[in-house]
C-alpha cells in the first residue's frame, strides 16, 4: 500500500525528491503519513481537501479488501 500511494503522490507534485511516506503499524491499524515540500502541500490536498479525500478513499477499499484498517495522514 506503501508503494502505491507514495507513487500517486509523485505523480501529484513538483517535487518529487522531497516526498516521504510512512507505514506505522499500531494496535492491528496500519497509519500511512505523508510528508511533502511545503510549496506542493497544496497539491496533495487538492481544492475543499477533494485530492486528500480521494486518497483516503483509495486507502480505505484497499483496507476493506484486505480486511485490514489504513488511515492517511499528511503531516506538516
Amino acid at each position: 500500500m506503501r508503494e502505491t500511494i507514495e507513487m500517486i503522490v509523485k505523480a501529484l507534485v513538483d517535487d518529487a525528491e522531497a516526498v516521504d511516506v510512512r507505514e506505522i503499524e499500531r494496535n492491528g491499524m496500519t497509519r500511512i503519513e505523508i510528508r511533502v515540500a511545503q510549496p506542493d502541500m497544496g497539491k496533495v490536498i487538492g481544492k475543499q481537501g477533494r485530492t486528500v479525500r480521494a486518497l483516503r478513499s483509495l486507502v480505505y477499499a484497499a483496507g476493506v479488501k484486505q480486511h485490514r484498517r489504513f488511515v492517511l495522514d499528511i503531516v506538516e
